[in-house]
């Protein structure tokens, strides 16, 4: 199956007028901490729902040799190849990646991947950031998509992420009057039409929240699940995935902003703003918004083989054509 990307491309002007400009940036600094944290040169990498292609750069500098990235929605996979090609106007300026890549049109929360990948695996570390959450639809898409990342990962490989964190967003719509209509940060995030107990995993007895979220500037209203952590780790668990950590997003801005580099990375990608222009730093109503999300880290049980595999410079290419991106279904 195919979808079709909701949101339209914008300039780097309009991206800065965003009202929730800094509580991206700050989104792209915890990634980017992520990456840095556990990406190591010669890396190959699968990134699950990866967009349009807006991590590529982070990876560049984490020297990795290889990269997969696959997407349900086509015209993000278009958006993701003309990215890589450095096509893109405000790209023109930048150096070529270093890596080869390979971009896979299909829905990865459906589709088992260790076949459409057998030649590509092992992978050293996935990532799936803000998008692992649209697999609780059902016990069957949940499952399958730990045991896609599980099945590519190497013994002792990384799964990184990032999910809206349940334990929160249930605290305050409980605190909230009505459960229904619910308005949680006045301009910036609308949830509404909670149902309770929508979908039930009948083999953990898991009752999933299903609610409509609304960004003030994507204006994007579709369903997001949501289930409590504890019920994800104990899955990721049947699958060989261990945790590492988990830390709601306050958390983890609180610990790595207490290392320099983190606090040089914050202030060059500007999450904080800096101080010159009113409304150039993060707003209060961005700083609660970033309190509704956690990141996470797995790491797939057994040894890892200190002979590692070669940086995969034989797979993939240098520059994607349209006739490169391949096309799954289930």
């Amino acid at each position: 199956m195919r979808v079709s990307s909701a949101r339209t491309n914008q300039t780097l002007e309009e991206r800065e007028a965003s009202p929730i400009i800094h509580l991206k940036k700050l989104n792209n600094w915890i990634k980017s901490v992520l990456i840095q944290l556990y990406a190591k040169r010669g890396d190959a990498v699968l990134d699950l729902a990866c967009g349009k292609g807006g991590d590529l750069i982070k990876w560049d500098k984490a020297r990795i040799g290889y990269y997969v990235g696959i997407d349900i929605a086509d015209g993000s996979i278009e958006d993701c190849r003309t990215r890589y090609n450095g096509d893109a106007d405000h790209h023109q300026r930048r150096k070529k990646f270093s890596f080869p890549a390979r971009l896979i049109c299909g829905d990865c929360f459906e589709v088992r991947l260790d076949k459409v990948l057998a030649e590509d695996a092992p992978f050293d570390i996935c990532s799936c950031q803000f998008a692992m959450h649209y697999s609780w639809s059902t016990e069957a898409r949940a499952r399958r998509a730990l045991a896609n990342v599980s099945a590519l990962l190497r013994p002792g490989g990384i799964f990184i992420g990032t999910m809206p964190d349940a334990n929160v967003i249930i605290k305050r719509l409980r605190q909230a009057e009505g459960w229904n209509s619910v308005t949680v940060y006045t301009g910036y995030v609308l949830m509404k039409n909670l149902k309770k107990r929508l979908c039930v995993f009948p083999s953990k007895d898991v009752h999933v929240v299903i609610i409509s979220l609304t960004l003030a500037q994507d204006a994007v209203d579709c369903p997001e699940w949501i289930v409590p952590f504890h019920v994800f780790k104990a899955l990721a668990e049947e699958h060989g995935l261990e945790l590492v950590f988990v830390k709601n997003s306050h958390a983890f801005v609180d610990e790595y902003l207490k290392k320099p580099e983190f606090v040089e990375l914050m202030r060059r990608l500007g999450a904080l703003g800096d101080g010159k222009e009113d409304h150039s730093t993060l707003s209060p109503d961005e700083w609660e918004v970033a309190y509704l999300y956690l990141a996470f880290v797995l790491r797939k049980r057994g040894q890892p083989d200190q002979a590692r595999g070669s940086s995969r410079r034989d797979k993939g290419k240098m520059h994607l054509s349209k006739e490169d991106i391949s096309y799954i279904t289930s």
